[in-house]
């Protein structure tokens, strides 16, 4: 059995050990397209030979960019990473200006992107990138040069030697990627991850994914650029299972046909796959209605092992058989497993979601942190609601005086790329500065309260953690984003973009129809409604943390709007930009 030092060692571990027919899939034109582990690797390979013949050398970077996660992925990855070259993944939704500075930043010599919408971004910021050679295409594109081309420069195998020479020199601490964080306030900032960082982590998160090895199935549709798909990717190919690739607007659809065992989520897909669920039951009548929210009611209460006692697990039994089953069903039926990370996930949905046999495990970390640091596991009493799990092995965590975490172990980036001042700021004594709040319990349970750089004092010297507020506030159907603000201020109040599929919904039930977004944020029955919404969630939190006020906003928060991240994190200071007007209505109120 091969020993994995290195990223590329992956697909040759599975053609070893499990050889699969269907290594990655991808739907073009409405037909999946299988790829085998051999398949995998001869691509790889020639891969690896084109690009040797252009030039390319250890530590260069190749940039890619894709819409979509897709099988070419993968393949460009192994590719270049077999030559010791660093691969460079971007969001494909940021702006023009970034991808301009990353490509910049990180001196790309050629960038791989997916389709015509990403060409154009490029093609717009191409000749302010001196040292970018060409672009290439995964889609066929008049006027661009096809990734093909380089499978078939490739197919002459005569200089496979060195790719084999090129593969023995690199070694596990070598830089394997930079990774631009989408950092919530300015530039984004390369975190170099070595081969070391990645196969540490997927081979120590491997013992937390209880799923059966070269027989299963994973549905993929969280951005592979992002560390926490990618890194998931590695350990998919360690443990045999075949990766099938779903847009994420088409997961319901493609779960069905696949009939996954295993994949990855974020809480606010989670939360629009239960207000679904939800909307669901709504319109159901009779006995059928009364059923569905019995069960709902029973899942909401779920605490694992047993712990609510007999009579709970034979109403659990029922639940699951008459009302639960169906959820699964509409994903496929198989699914058992869902790891949930990159942000806060609410008690309730861990609650309802493993009651209904998804198995969602809660798990947290960060980009410099290849990400895993900590994540729950049914087994062995591993599971506990309102925690991201226990550590890792070869993981230590500290608690700081503030309550920081600080993190040490095998997954810690090597630092920020071309910038030591931030590396030296978030790396002292060998730990990782997480910028987050948390506390472990006296099970070894890590609990995270917050962002250490997102807490905030009143004018009253009192401290609020928006997130705690934010994240039960959003558990009201009629609110889709919220901040909290009040830093320095008399009180905490928040800017509320509402739900407006829903919040419409209701408004017509109310007569409140035909209306645009503006003029129902500011519909007098909206606001009151909003405001039981909010009273009622201040109920959770002490006089000095209660939202006082709040505003509604009419347009919708989003990655291209500059609201959020790529990974949907609010950026607070440019939304507080956005909405200062509102802002100062509010304050000046006091």
């Amino acid at each position: 059995m091969p020993n994995i030092t290195r990223l590329f060692d992956f697909p040759y571990y599975q053609l070893e050990k499990y050889n699969l027919k269907k290594s990655f899939a991808t739907k073009y034109n409405d037909t999946w397209v299988e790829t085998s582990t051999q398949e995998y690797i001869d691509h790889a390979n020639a891969i690896s030979r084109a690009l040797l013949r252009l030039g390319v050398k250890p530590n260069d970077k190749i940039a890619i960019i894709s819409t979509n996660n897709r099988t070419e992925w993968n393949i460009m990855d192994i590719g270049v990473l077999q030559l010791g070259a660093q691969n460079v993944p971007i969001y494909p939704n940021i702006s023009e200006e970034d991808y301009a500075y990353v490509l910049n930043h990180s001196e790309s010599i050629y960038c791989f992107v997916s389709d015509e919408e990403v060409l154009e971004k490029v093609r717009a910021i191409q000749s302010q990138v001196p040292t970018l050679k060409e672009v290439y295409c995964f889609d066929k594109i008049e006027d661009c040069k096809n990734w093909s081309e380089l499978l078939t420069l490739g197919e002459d195998t005569s200089n496979q030697d060195e790719v084999e020479k090129t593969k023995s020199n690199v070694k596990t601490d070598d830089l394997a990627t930079l990774i631009y964080t989408s950092g919530t306030t300015g530039r984004p900032k390369g975190v170099m991850l070595s081969h070391k960082n990645l196969v540490s982590n997927a081979l120590e998160s491997f013992h937390r994914i209880p799923i059966e090895l070269g027989n299963s199935v994973a549905l993929s549709f969280l951005p592979v650029c992002h560390v926490y798909e990618r890194m998931l990717i590695y350990l998919y190919q360690y443990c045999g299972a075949s990766v099938y690739y779903a847009p994420i607007d088409k997961i319901s659809e493609y779960a069905q046909e696949v009939s996954p065992d295993v994949m990855t989520a974020v809480p606010r897909l989670l939360e629009k796959v239960y207000d679904k669920i939800i909307a669901k039951g709504i319109e159901l009548t009779g006995i059928k209605k009364k059923l569905f929210f019995w069960a709902l009611d029973v899942g909401l209460g779920y605490e694992p092992y047993g712990q609510n006692g007999w009579w709970y697990e034979q109403k659990l039994a029922l639940a699951r058989k008459l009302i639960f089953s169906k959820w699964k069903d509409a994903l496929g039926g198989k699914l058992s497993v869902m790891a949930s990370g990159s942000a806060a996930l609410q008690p309730r949905l861990a609650r309802v979601f493993n009651a209904a046999g998804f198995g969602v495990m809660e798990g947290y970390g960060l980009t410099e942190t290849s990400p895993v640091i900590s994540v729950n596991d049914m087994r062995n009493h591993g599971f506990k609601i309102g925690t991201v799990g226990k550590l890792l092995a070869n993981t230590e965590v500290k608690i700081a005086e503030d309550g920081e975490i600080l993190v040490k172990g095998p997954q810690v980036m090597l630092g920020y790329y071309k910038d030591e001042a931030k590396t030296t700021e978030v790396i002292k004594d060998g730990y990782f500065h997480t910028g987050d709040i948390g506390e472990i319990d006296s099970e070894g349970f890590l609990k995270i309260t917050d962002r250490k750089k997102e807490m905030f004092k009143t004018s009253g010297g009192k401290y609020v953690a928006p997130q705690l507020l934010e994240n039960r506030f959003k558990q009201s159907r009629f609110i889709e984003q919220i901040m909290v603000i009040g830093e320095g201020e008399k009180m905490p109040a928040a800017f509320i973009q509402p739900d407006f599929d829903f919040l419409k919904n209701w408004a017509k039930r109310k007569n409140i129809d035909n209306i645009t977004n503006e003029e129902l944020i500011k519909n007098e029955q909206v606001i009151n409604r909003f405001q039981e919404e909010v009273d009622l969630a201040n109920e959770s939190f002490a006089k000095w943390e209660k939202v006082k006020q709040f505003r509604l906003t009419a347009d919708i928060w989003s990655t291209e709007n500059g609201h959020l991240t790529p990974t949907m994190k609010l950026k607070r200071k440019i939304v507080k930009e956005k909405y200062i007007e509102l802002y100062n209505d509010i304050y000046k109120q006091q």
